[in-house]
């Protein structure tokens, strides 16, 4: 064993109690990395090992709009054994009595599921005539076994609730709970009319020996033309794989940000260390230890405590997903996978030491570097600069943090966003601390001398001003942005939007049925205020010729599944032309479209390139004529792709309406649209704006649990601050006290310097926090900026009593040391 080695395990002995804060930020750090990194590991890699029961085979062939041709069945009977499913939304109600609900219709046949398992309590499968329903839909239409479910023009005999459905997860977000049917009723509830919206999925089960990339590129060839679309059991819910990835990628930054905070304790617990150890460092050099042993001696204690603190910081992320999954395992997609995320707990763990290396090598390289005679007069020596060794050391610690971070991001170009941002609010607050500093030293001295003494507190050497500013202000300030951001969607959401949204949202009109529909709403809600437009779908199969699959732009949300279609004469009222002309009423020429302004920029497209879109399997090339922006805050019927007139009219299909009536004519009118058009739908906007609120709410508590991290490490730097000036502090009170003051006034002394501390951190978080928000709702969000200031407001100023408070007690030893006591150790 090595001399420093040696050494180092001799001194730590004595205990940890001067590299407590050191681990204490390392596991709060750690802790929140391997957290998050483990419970989306383990839910995307629950997807994947569920991938057939999700997925409901090993192959699966998705057409929107029309069922397969009989050479495409062909090809897919062919492939192996094959399950049918049929999504589509129904009004479902109580044969007994009781208003129509709005139902996620699945239609399946006898061979439902290939894989996985299906519980229903009471039943044991689904067979002509009857139907199950998710708990949800059966509480809204007080369903009990054995009564009868009306769904268009059939009535079938209700089983009892979905115990457990194994391709649950795989169907998405739905605007309704979920209702099962066989396939041989969906055509006698006549729920499949010219132009309705709904998606066919075959489910295949491969026989043994088939490989899974021959079948796909059998299935992709037969279906291509016509628009399908092929998955396998490698990603079976491509949806909830990507919502679980992105907001996993989302919190994953905030613990980095939270684990940087952290850094700042590190280094001031590191700093706080070396202080309490000057005269040990001194006698070694005295007895003729040169600069590099001490610094190994010290970098053996901190690696032995950083390591022990990373791996408790892993051990708490490793069990995270399984304590989710036992306490909230209602709003996860599927249970997680069991045992530890190695690849996730490595990340963190190289986040962990890196950081540590990064913000303790600094501390460390002065204490190492500096004389024997220097060090024993450490309380009014400058520190040293450490080598340019250290400095380039530290340098590489922070480049590879930021490359690797970068490197495992899905969307690099948001990851180097959020990096570079938060890197420039560091810079910002440390620049706004030294501003604090060089503006307190210039001050006019106030009258009173406690007022004199905080003043000069903030300045003098040691001052914990610029460290506390940069760690508790990014963490206050992150907490006043989701504040900010938080109240003003719930301002949004509850006073803009309701007052500019329609009362209802009809799909799947009949094409003949479109001006008896408008007549009916006359008649039941006069005064209504209706508008129809024409309603189809279809994916985007090509770009300027290039095959969407071969296009590489993740942030391409157009390319992803089937979009909505509509043709339309007159510019849309909430959208405007940002390029080209919008065609004029009686065009009738080669096929034109006009696209979003945000999907043009993303594809790289302009006036004149064209779009390839399939429409109930027919292929459709058009030039595009325009790029619009969509006031996508109208909550009308926006579409991101519109058709001039003369392209899509002769096509199958259907109509929706938006419907704006009083409150009080919404129950009748849902009543006479059920009771007529039997295979419309008919959404209630409070009813999807319930959900939006729902699912806001949990993002929201998952946001607000990786920052609260980033706030505890905070707290934690402001105790290692303290920590690192306690020597200083304590002397400054005991001459005090010799030249005549109280504890009371050291205590109001005290009290006005972390006071002030207090102000100008909860100021800047106010500042920078609305500024932000104010950013992502306005920029991002594209919405009007309205805060909940009262909310944001005791956001910040509870930060600032804590600060208060967190000061005051960490000080309060020092402030109650006895002179003689302390003088005697001199």
């Amino acid at each position: 064993m090595s001399l420093s080695l040696r050494l180092a395990l001799r001194e730590l002995r004595g205990g940890l109690a001067g590299l407590r804060i050191l681990a204490v930020c390392l596991v709060l750090g750690v802790a929140a990395l391997a957290g998050v990194g483990s419970l989306a590991s383990a839910i995307n890699a629950g997807l994947a090992e569920r991938g057939q029961d999700l997925l409901g085979g090993d192959v699966a062939v998705r057409l929107s709009g029309r069922f397969a041709t009989a050479d495409e069945l062909a090809t897919i009977r062919a492939t192996g054994t094959v399950n049918e499913v049929v999504k589509l939304r129904g009004m479902a109600a109580n044969a007994s009595g009781g208003d129509a609900v709005l139902a996620e219709v699945k239609a399946v046949d006898d061979r439902w599921p290939l894989y996985g398992r299906v519980v229903i309590d009471g039943a044991a499968h689904i067979i002509p005539g009857t139907a199950a329903a998710q708990p949800a839909l059966a509480d809204k239409l007080n369903l009990k076994p054995g009564d009868r479910i009306t769904l268009g023009q059939v009535s079938l005999r209700y089983l009892g609730p979905l115990v457990e459905e194994a391709d649950r997860a795989a169907d998405g977000f739905g605007f309704g709970p979920g209702l099962v049917i066989h396939r041989a009723d969906l055509e006698r509830a006549g729920l499949l009319g010219l132009g309705s919206l709904f998606t066919v999925d075959y489910r295949i089960k491969l026989p043994p020996g088939t490989s899974i990339e021959f079948a796909r590129t059998r299935l992709e060839a037969a279906v291509k033309t016509g628009g399908g679309r092929v998955r396998d059991r490698s990603n079976g819910a491509p949806g909830t794989r990507n919502f679980v990835t992105q907001l996993g990628q989302f919190l994953t930054l905030v613990g980095l940000t939270a684990l940087v905070v952290a850094g700042v304790g590190v280094a001031g617990g590191v700093s706080a260390y070396m202080g309490a150890r000057t005269r040990t460092i001194a006698t070694l050099k005295v007895l003729g230890a040169d600069s590099a042993t001490i610094r190994a001696v010290y970098l053996w204690q901190l690696a032995l405590v950083s390591a022990g603190a990373v791996l408790i910081g892993l051990l708490i992320g490793a069990i995270t997903p399984a304590a989710v999954g036992q306490f909230a395992a209602d709003s996860l997609p599927v249970p997680p996978a069991p045992g530890p995320q190695w690849g996730a707990l490595a990340l963190a763990a190289t986040y962990g030491s890196l950081v540590a290396l990064a913000f303790a090598l600094w501390p460390l390289g002065q204490g190492a570097a500096m004389p024997a005679a220097r060090l024993l007069r450490s309380l009014t020596e400058r520190r040293a600069r450490p080598g340019l060794g250290t400095i380039a050391t530290i340098a590489a610690a922070i480049i590879l943090v930021l490359a690797l971070t970068i490197i495992e991001a899905e969307q690099k170009l948001f990851v180097m966003g959020f990096l570079a941002g938060a890197i420039g609010l560091i810079l910002l607050l440390w620049a706004l601390a030294a501003l604090v500093k060089w503006a307190a030293t210039r001050a006019p001295r106030p009258g009173g001398t406690l007022a004199r003494l905080a003043l000069a507190n903030l300045h003098r050497p040691g001052a914990p001003t610029r460290n506390l500013i940069v760690a508790l202000g990014l963490g206050l300030t992150l907490f006043a942005t989701l504040a900010s951001i938080e109240g003003t969607l719930a301002a949004q959401i509850n006073r803009t939007i309701p007052t500019r949204a329609p009362s209802f949202f009809v799909l799947d009109i009949p094409n003949d049925a479109k001006d008896r529909f408008a007549t009916r709403v006359a008649a039941t809600a006069p005064g209504a205020q209706t508008v129809i437009v024409p309603s189809l779908r279809g994916p985007v199969t090509a770009v300027n010729g290039v095959p969407a699959e071969k296009i590489n732009a993740p942030e391409a949300w157009i390319l992803r599944g089937d979009r909505g279609l509509s043709y339309a004469a007159d510019l849309p009222a909430s959208n405007s032309i940002v390029q080209g002309k919008w065609w004029p009423r009686d065009y009738a020429g080669p096929p034109l479209v006009s696209i979003d302004e945000d999907a043009a920029r993303v594809l790289g497209l302009k006036i004149g390139d064209t779009i390839t879109l399939s429409v109930l399997g027919v292929e459709i090339t058009a030039t595009i004529a325009s790029t619009r922006k969509i006031d996508w805050q109208s909550l009308g019927f926006n579409f991101a792709i519109l058709f001039a007139p003369g392209t899509l009219e002769a096509a199958p299909h259907g109509w929706m309406a938006t419907v704006q009536v009083p409150t009080s004519a919404e129950p009748a009118l849902q009543r006479a649209i059920t009771r007529e058009f039997p295979t419309a739908s008919s959404i209630r906007v409070k009813d999807v704006i319930g959900q939006v609120q729902t699912l806001l709410g949990q993002l929201s508590a998952a946001i607000r649990a990786a920052a609260s991290v980033t706030v505890a490490a905070g707290i934690a730097v402001l105790v290692g601050t303290i920590a690192a000036g306690a020597r200083a502090r304590t002397y400054d009170a005991v001459l005090l006290k010799l030249l005549g003051a109280t504890r009371g006034q050291v205590v109001r002394a005290t009290l006005a310097e972390y006071g002030a501390i207090a102000v100008i951190v909860a100021g800047l978080a106010l500042v920078l926090g609305s500024a932000a928000g104010w950013f992502v709702i306005t920029q991002v969000f594209n919405l009007e900026w309205t805060p909940d200031w009262p909310r944001v407001v005791i956001t910040v100023v509870v930060g600032a009593i804590a600060t208060i408070f967190l000061g005051l007690v960490g000080n309060w030893q020092a402030l109650s040391a006895r002179p003689a006591a302390v003088l005697r150790q001199l």
